[in-house]
């Protein structure tokens, strides 16, 4: 990977990121640095069942993949803000 590459992954999921946390309901109570890691994981795995189901490839805006990269970014602010939320430290 390059470093063009990395950085595109960090500005990618910061949005990613940004935009799961937007369609969750309520306040979350993670910090931005985890929400920008939640949303690169989401990004790469999102990327990569889209290429699996076939439609990480089309002409113009891939919705179907920015459905489940932002999809799985929201599952995983919503299962980190849960846990962080129990925690009684």
């Amino acid at each position: 990977m390059t470093v063009a590459g990395i950085i595109s992954a960090i500005i990618v999921g910061l949005v990613i990121g940004a935009l799961g946390r937007l369609v969750l309901p309520g306040r979350q109570s993670l910090p931005i640095w985890l929400t920008i890691v939640v949303g690169i994981v989401a990004a790469l795995i999102g990327t990569a069942i889209a290429q699996a189901v076939g439609v990480a490839v089309t002409d113009g805006i891939d919705w179907i993949e920015l459905a489940f990269q932002i999809g799985l970014a929201a599952l995983g602010v919503a299962l980190l803000s849960g846990f962080r939320g129990r925690s009684t430290v």
